[in-house]
């Protein structure tokens, strides 16, 4: 069971009865690709609802390199986004229980993402919700970034 923060518990209180979207992810280094995949999933319902990786599920998930942002400023950006309504940080390697507790509407990923492969989806969907593949802009990664930066290019 996900404990949601109080922030994030007040948030689903203040607004139910609205379309919640969700989505998550690491969003290490913000790009024009996340920002333009965040704005089309804010438009498949009213209210946008993200979960987003700490750095240790990052860690775990992309090496000890990673992540590049700690999620403390990760989260003040993603909060700072006009298309992001909530911000809530998950631990595990997957935000299956985090979706779970907040029961969106609508559940988003980036278009390179298979529905049946979307964590969650059993979920939404069990609940008369939907399950969708986005937009992806091709050309942006974090990983790509990195490489630039790092003149592996």
């Amino acid at each position: 069971m996900f404990n949601l923060s109080p922030k994030a518990k007040k948030f689903l209180e203040e607004n139910q009865g609205k379309k919640i979207v969700f989505t998550n992810g690491c969003f290490d280094i913000l790009h024009s690709g996340h920002v333009a995949y965040l704005n089309e999933a804010k438009k498949q319902g009213d209210l946008l609802f993200m979960g987003l990786n700490s750095d240790d599920s990052i860690k775990r998930l992309k090496g000890e390199s990673r992540p590049i942002n700690k999620e403390k400023d990760r989260k003040y950006i993603l909060e700072n986004l006009r298309c992001v309504d909530c911000v809530e940080v998950f631990t595990e390697d997957t935000p299956y229980e985090l979706i779970k507790a907040v029961q969106p509407d609508v559940l988003v990923k980036g278009g390179d993402w298979k529905i049946t492969d979307i964590v969650g989806h059993d979920i939404v969907t069990a609940k008369g919700g939907e399950v969708k593949s986005l937009i992806f802009v091709e050309g942006y990664s974090t990983t790509g970034i990195i490489s630039s930066v790092q003149g592996r290019e």
